[in-house]
This record gives C-alpha cells, structure tokens and sequence, in this order.
C-alpha cells in the first residue's frame, strides 16, 4: 500500500501538549494554538481501524478547512491557516463536551434505533410511520456526549446536558443557534453540488476571550452523509435504497462481517484491494462535495513533509526563537 500517516510523534516549538483522537492529533502549541493533523485513521463505530486509508487526512482537511471559509460569515471559527494538506492551525479553545448531532432525515444510527421500536432520540420524539431516509418535517438535534479516547459518544438529551451542567443554558442556546445556521447552509451548498446534507456534527469551543467557535471538523464524509437528490424522491417512494456519500459504506461492510464494534467482537480483515477502494471511495466524496477534481499530495515522505510546513508556519508567525 501507499504511505499513509496513521501516527504522529512531533516536537515542535513551544509546544504544550498533544491530544490523540480517533482520526486526528492535535498539538498544543504555547496555550495559543492548536496544530490539528488529519491522520490517514479509518474509524467506525468509534472503534479505530488496523489500517490506514491513503490520502484520507487530506481529504478530510481540505473539505473542512474550505468550508470553514465557506460558512465563517454566519458562525465564527477556530482557523486560522492551513499549511500543509493535512494540517489545520487555529486558535486555542476549551471544547465543549457535547457534540451536535443534527439530522433532516431518519436515516443511519437514527433508522436503527427507530427500526428498533424506539419513537424517542436523545428526548426528541419521533413520528409513527417513517420510512428510512424519510426526511423531516423539521431538522433535529440529537446531541451525544464527546467520549474521551476508546470510549464511545453516549445519546443524551439536550435537559440532561442543562441538568448534569455540561453545558449552561445561555451557551446552549448559543450551540443550537450555530447548529441550525451551519446546517441550513451545508443544505445550500450541497444542493449547488446536487447533493443532499441528510444529517452532520458540530463541535464547538470557547476561545480565551470567551468566544463560541466552531471547530474540529465540518461537513467531511467522516461527520456527514449526503445522498444524490436526482432520483431521491423516485428510490424512496419505490422503497429502493438511496445513493449516498458517506463512510456508511464502510460500517455496512463491517456489519456484514459481524462487527458493530460491541465487546468480544474482532475487527475484520482488510485487503489492501478492499483498502484501496475505501481511498477511491474518498477521493469520489471529495470531488462531488467540493465539485473539483482531487489533488494527490506528495506523500512520499508525509512526516518530514508535515513537519517542515507546521514548523516553517510558526517560523513566520514567530514561534521559533
């Protein structure tokens, strides 16, 4: 298989601290900024797979990073540059430890838990008689809690984050606000790209000052699924399945293979034939999501590669003494 960076080691200037998540690895530089690297990590079912996926990190950089650009005149956010493919850099904030879930269709986790019997998601009813994809009458937040490393995001309903003091009501209030704009306006920009946002996640943050951002990620395969909207109402009034952009491919494969990421079950084999279609498969996301064609980076030394960009953008901006 190609290179592909699945772990980062740095030790840049005045850095801090790092943070290892499922996909990305953040660096604390100077309590001033964060140094965010998108890794070549597959996760699903918030278990993080063997292999990684060439080309993934800066997939899921460059459609994060455009559409902060995309949408910074509605919400404010974290960034401020992106030197390197895989690399976002932006401004130190204290995450809030909720991530919103925002949905406008009954589809995926959603379906699941419906096709279940459930009618309620994280206190918010459901009506009788969905279909799967069936949009709704109104978009809803279905928030989960931001698990720490190896741990999954829990459902939990927008009173319980007020009663537990996850988060406060005035801030609240603000997460719900960003979450409806940014949605409203993922919905516009997928629709230029014939596409359809069915349902993404937000995670925000507060600057030093106090300022809610966003940040992390925004509108990636990773955190959204989108379906083509030619043909959408004829597949789902014959009760055919959607065309759809997301990594839902990649978990129905692994249901097929037994594993939803439940105690006792093995994570199944990947070929490095299956590994290569999931990287072609991002490759397709990018260029309808963003409608241009994708752009391979050089990846022939991407840690030397990644370091020299991170370190030459602190160089000018004066964290190299």
């Amino acid at each position: 298989m190609k290179q592909t960076i699945v772990h980062t080691n740095f030790s840049f200037p005045k850095q801090k601290s790092v943070y290892k998540g499922k996909v990305r690895d953040v660096y604390f530089i100077d309590n001033e900024l964060l140094v965010m690297i998108a890794t070549d990590r597959l996760s699903a079912f918030d278990v993080v797979l063997p292999k990684g996926i060439p080309y993934k990190g800066q997939i899921l950089n460059q459609i994060a990073t455009r559409f902060m650009e995309l949408t910074k005149d509605i919400v404010p956010n974290w960034l401020l540059a992106s030197p390197d493919p895989n690399v976002a850099i932006g401004h130190w904030c204290e995450p809030f430890k909720v991530e919103m879930v925002i949905r406008g269709y009954l589809s995926g986790y959603a379906f699941r838990e419906y096709k279940q019997g459930k009618r309620k998601l994280c206190g918010v009813p459901l009506p009788e008689g969905m279909k799967e994809n069936d949009i709704f009458f109104n978009p809803i937040i279905t928030p989960t809690t931001k698990a720490d490393n190896g741990q999954h995001d829990m459902d939990i309903s927008k009173e319980e984050i007020l009663k537990q003091g996850i988060v406060s009501e005035a801030d609240y209030e603000i997460l719900e606000k960003y979450t409806y704009a940014l949605y409203e306006r993922g919905l516009q920009i997928a629709d230029k790209q014939g596409l359809i946002l069915v349902d993404t996640k937000y995670e925000f943050g507060k600057t030093k000052d106090g300022k809610i951002v966003l940040i992390d990620e925004i509108h990636t395969p990773d955190s959204s699924r989108y379906f083509y909207k030619e043909g959408y109402k004829e597949r789902q009034d014959s009760g055919e399945a959607q065309r759809q952009l997301s990594k839902e491919f990649v978990r129905q494969w692994l249901i097929s293979q037994g594993f939803q990421g439940k105690d006792g079950q093995q994570i199944p084999q990947m070929s490095d034939d299956y590994i290569q279609s999931i990287s072609d498969r991002y490759i397709e996301l990018y260029e309808n999501i963003l409608g241009e064609p994708f752009v391979k980076a050089d990846i022939s030394n991407i840690q030397e590669r990644i370091y020299n960009n991170v370190s030459d953008f602190l160089n000018e901006k004066g964290y190299i003494i």
